[in-house]
């Protein structure tokens, strides 16, 4: 075999011994399998998960499947690419190992263990953020470690406290640890329910939206969305969000000034949840959630939070309390009427669905989206290729605007000929 293969687009030739034998292309984390051959760990995976279980490259059976990561030539590798950037080549990182059943399965034990004389709180604490390391890693690594129970463990090690009839649960270290390595795994229906069934957890849950840990009270918000959207169960959604508690301990998350951009995200998911259970939604309203969706609505979401603000606006607009709530912030009909073709097909949905609420609750409000421009906007969507839901939203807002448009706009234009608007 030639010692180069033939030259790339970068203008030079890679070692051939350099590349994968299944990709032929430069191998960026090379491990060596049982006949001795080695290939890039992505495509050697790739080739035993379609059930292959002979070498590509000797065609003889593998002994085991087991993966030896090759030190020696990813050095030779990296240093390769350092000595040829000036041909553009980059060097490519030193690959993070995956995670090994073994050492899942003691770490888990190691965390699950009673504290005591032989086991610290530290020692706990320290095997659960390696294990957290290790999920972060890869979705790889979250499979392995979910595959070995750590879920119950976890749910286990988080409520330990609530459970054993404690006056007061804590939030220790493991504690902290624990939530934060959960809220990485989708959970299944039962093991929300066996969250939300119980008062004591659901208590301890809203307690820690109120932690002095920041990254608690994140990581409480997005356990309380997994909890409540896993949940099916209409009786136990009502136990989560019955509690004014839960929609403070989320709106501080969504007022705070040092939120994060993933704090927000997750504050605005919860909020959502919390608020498609009807029977709890005025709890929402008392919470001040309207002016502050409006506030964070003008500065800080982007797309897919815009759109599960909005969804909430629409929400709360069902309301009579809450269409007057919104109906006090000057910058509510404004907002939704800019949203409008300027987002998504979603978010101009959502926008439409808030706008006829409001309007249809207050003339006020029909005034205030007219003089900002809603007539022309609605007249626009429902040419677009905009949701049929939007298109008949704008329709009906259309409708009950008719009254409020400026007589030098668009009641007489050629524009409004060609509308699917019904005539009135």
């Amino acid at each position: 075999m030639p010692g180069n293969l033939e030259p790339l687009d970068l203008g030079i030739q890679i070692p051939y011994h350099f590349r994968c034998p299944i990709s032929l292309e430069l191998m960026s984390d090379p491990v060596t399998v049982s006949t001795g051959q080695t290939y890039d760990r992505t495509s050697i995976e790739s080739w035993i998960a379609t059930g292959n279980t002979s070498c590509p490259v000797t065609r003889l059976p593998l002994s085991d499947f087991t993966l030896i990561p090759n030190h020696t030539l990813r050095r030779l590798i990296q240093e390769w690419c350092v000595a040829n950037r000036s041909s553009g080549v980059e060097r490519i990182p030193t690959p993070k190992q995956p995670a090994d059943p073994i050492s899942v399965r003691s770490l888990l034990s190691q965390a699950s263990a009673i504290s005591g004389a032989h086991v610290s709180v530290r020692s706990r604490a320290a095997a659960i953020r390696r294990l957290r390391g290790l999920a972060r890693d890869s979705e790889k690594n979250r499979v392995l470690i979910a595959g070995h129970n750590a879920r119950e463990i976890l749910v286990r090690i988080l409520f330990a406290d609530v459970d054993s009839g404690a006056e007061t649960a804590s939030s220790s270290e493991v504690v902290s640890e624990s939530l934060a390595l959960l809220v990485m795994f989708h959970m299944t229906e039962g093991e929300c329910e066996s969250i939300s069934s119980d008062p004591g957890r659901v208590g301890f849950m809203t307690r820690l939206l109120f932690d002095s840990s920041i990254e608690n009270r994140v990581n409480a918000a997005a356990l309380i969305e997994m909890v409540l959207t896993g949940s099916k169960s209409a009786d136990l959604k009502v136990i989560i969000s019955g509690s004014g508690s839960v929609f403070e301990g989320v709106m501080d998350l969504l007022r705070s000034s040092v939120s994060s951009r993933r704090a927000l995200k997750i504050g605005i998911k919860a909020l959502f949840a919390l608020c498609l259970v009807k029977q709890t939604r005025h709890l929402a309203i008392s919470a001040g959630a309207p002016g502050t969706l409006i506030d964070r609505l003008a500065a800080d979401f982007d797309r897919c939070d815009t759109e599960r603000g909005l969804a909430t606006v629409e929400l709360l607009c069902r309301m009579p309390e809450g269409c007057a709530a919104f109906g006090e912030h000057a910058l509510t009909v404004p907002l939704l009427v800019k949203t409008i073709l300027r987002v998504s097909d979603r978010a101009t949905e959502y926008a439409a669905g808030a706008l006829l609420a409001l309007c249809t609750a207050e003339e006020r409000c029909r005034d205030e989206a007219a003089a900002a421009g809603l007539v022309t906007q609605l007249l626009l969507l429902v040419q677009s290729d905009c949701t049929e839901r939007a298109k008949r939203k704008a329709q009906m807002l259309l409708k009950l605007l008719r009254d409020s448009w400026p007589d030098e706009t668009v009641v007489n234009s050629d524009e409004f000929g060609r509308s699917e608007v019904a005539p009135f």
